[in-house]
């Protein structure tokens, strides 16, 4: 939802709403500038590092350790035993759980930077200017709104406002009716692309639905603006995953919608993969195989968010659970 985003405006307006009704030279002053160093942030001459976005928030009132819990849903262990979560450090900290394991070749080519600079970044030698920490975000995790939204309401940015609209419909659509993201996942596939227009039916055939299910939820993904047609063919108007842990009650059911679906198909294809473990460990290696369980998502969604040519619709499921 967010690939024609302007974020250096985007990051001008971020600085802008934090800052609120209080003077740009009086923040300047509060922050250790002898400037307005305030005005030359939100006119877009010069940006402030990320770390001193973090600064800024805890000087309007704002805990941006709270901040970034609520950006991650599940907390991961640096973040709790990070003793200053506002320095370049804790920065560093953060692009590298999101990078996970992922390459520096690979990282470079999804942030356009070099693998030198990549390598610093991630390192803690060089910081990035907040449009590039917005840029860095969404690259790994294509969720550079939720990351505003945890500091402002993006709804109040210019530059995002309508993004954001079209986010939270999205989400809303994903919560009431999941398997209309699967039909829009579909509509992107390149056997789609191949074909001289749209056939009725295609989708169905593909996912295992009726036709009449197929309709009402090409209907509805064309009513949420999520679809429209061009040249013949019904087309998505973004294709950025749409993260749905923002409700974590509506998330749970979704969980659940999708772990029957896996059952329901699971063994149908030669080539799903699926197993079970089932032993004791200790509470250490409990928190242990969580992370590794949040690592594996993360590279996994980036995975998904990079992949080309578009030739299968995946559901990946996994569930970890404490039964005792």
């Amino acid at each position: 939802m967010a690939g024609n985003i302007d974020f250096d405006a985007a990051a001008q307006e971020l600085l802008k709403a934090l800052r609120g009704r209080r003077s740009q030279r009086a923040l300047s002053r509060r922050m250790g500038f002898r400037t307005n160093v305030v005005y030359t942030w939100e006119a877009g001459r010069t940006y402030p590092g990320a770390s001193r976005l973090l600064v800024l928030a805890e000087l309007v009132g704002l805990d941006a350790r709270a901040c970034l819990a609520r950006f991650y849903r599940v907390p991961p262990p640096w973040l709790a035993e990070a003793e200053d979560v506002t320095t370049p450090e804790a920065v560093a900290a953060l692009l590298r759980h999101l990078a996970g394991d992922r390459p520096t070749v690979e990282l470079a080519r999804a942030t356009g930077k070099s693998r030198f600079a990549v390598a610093r970044i991630l390192s803690g030698e060089s910081e990035p200017r907040v449009p590039d920490l917005l840029r860095i975000v969404q690259a790994l995790t294509a969720r550079a709104l939720d990351f505003v939204a945890a500091f402002v309401d993006p709804g109040d940015l210019p530059s995002l406002a309508e993004a954001w609209q079209r986010l939270e419909t999205s989400r809303r659509l994903a919560y009431e009716e999941p398997m209309a993201h699967a039909v829009l996942r579909v509509l992107e596939l390149s056997a789609y692309h191949a074909l001289p227009a749209h056939r009725d039916g295609f989708v169905a055939e593909r996912l295992g639905i009726t036709p009449e299910a197929e309709a009402r939820y090409l209907s509805l993904l064309q009513d949420s603006g999520q679809i429209e047609w061009q040249q013949g063919r019904l087309v998505p108007m973004e294709d950025s995953p749409v993260d749905t842990r923002r409700d974590r009650a509506r998330a749970a059911g979704l969980r659940a919608f999708w772990t029957r679906v896996a059952l329901e198909r699971i063994g149908q294809r030669d080539d799903d993969a699926y197993g079970y473990s089932l032993g004791t460990v200790s509470e250490r290696d409990l928190e242990r195989i969580r992370e590794l369980h949040r690592r594996y998502f993360t590279e996994l969604r980036s995975i998904v968010s990079g992949s080309h040519p578009a030739e299968v619709v995946l559901l990946a499921n996994a569930q970890l659970v404490r039964l005792a």
